[in-house]
């Protein structure tokens, strides 16, 4: 079983991507029914949406929408992480409506897109912190100069979950280990930090990347938190960028050769049905 953690979908008919008109690779629509067919074919079984940086206005009505699809016969998708602007004042209230629907399962604020200062504002630490207790996670989307960033938050706020996304988005196509190398080690030492295996295919030359191109990342990640302390997505549509996901999902099981079962199953899908009490 695999259960796909980082699922965008794009409707542009329905919400609002500023976005999307400055990546025109991605600038249509992405729709579930599209994802659902190839999911299934390469052992996908339940998936969590992943926000899309929608116009802030739209931030409820894109959770609405997916809770919508996820009614749907047959439908895979288990839960939502939601957008969200802890920088803001009305956070609290927003945070309060959402841990009344069960089909939200935590958050995130991209914060590579923002000045690095916004994750040091008081106002939007204090409102993190609001998160402990709640059973919601904080997806953490940084560059590698920007894991520190990432730390600080995690020491801020001992009692949050978060979820550090895409390996720490390393320059694979540039061959970056450093620093980021070292600042992976640095925060897998927080214990209240998971690392999510997903798409970095999209980090990598589309024409030329292999197996072995992905491997000191993906083999480091792993390396530093522990199989007790990783989760899989695929990034889709953002993983098409490179080759897909049905791509990403073969090199992810050409990178598991030699795991055990056991090690294999943690990364799939038996942390994340822990981290997000998916039955």
């Amino acid at each position: 079983m695999i259960i796909d953690t980082h699922l965008h979908l794009i409707d542009r008919s329905a919400l609002r991507y500023p976005w999307l008109a400055g990546v025109p690779s991605l600038n249509r629509d992405f729709s579930y029914e599209d994802y659902a067919v190839e999911a299934q074919r390469v052992g996908v079984e339940r998936v969590l949406h992943m926000e899309v940086d929608v116009d802030p206005a739209d931030i409820e009505a894109e959770t609405a929408r997916v809770e919508g699809l996820s009614r749907q016969p047959g439908s895979m998708l288990a839960g939502v992480i939601a957008s969200c602007r802890p920088e803001e004042a009305d956070f609290p209230a927003y945070l309060e409506r959402q841990r009344a629907n069960p089909f939200v399962k935590g958050f995130r604020r991209v914060l590579h897109v923002v000045p690095d200062e916004l994750s040091e504002g008081a106002l939007f630490r204090d409102n993190i912190k609001r998160l402990g207790g709640t059973g919601l996670t904080f997806d953490l989307v940084v560059l590698p100069h920007q894991i520190p960033k990432a730390i600080a938050l995690a020491d801020l706020a001992p009692d949050v979950q978060f979820v550090l996304d895409h390996c720490g988005v390393p320059d694979i196509k540039g061959n970056g280990e450093h620093p980021w190398r070292e600042h992976m080690s640095e925060i897998a030492r927080r214990p209240n930090v998971v690392a999510k295996i997903s798409g970095v295919v999209a980090y990598a030359d589309a024409g030329s990347w292999t197996t072995e191109t992905l491997r000191p990342y993906v083999e480091h990640t792993i390396g530093a938190f522990g199989w007790d302390r990783v989760v899989w997505g695929s990034d889709w549509p953002v993983c098409t960028l490179g080759g897909g996901l049905s791509t990403w999902a073969a090199a992810t099981h050409a990178l598991l050769v030699g795991c055990s079962i056991a090690e294999r199953d943690k990364l799939l899908s038996v942390n994340a049905r822990k981290l997000w009490r998916l039955d």
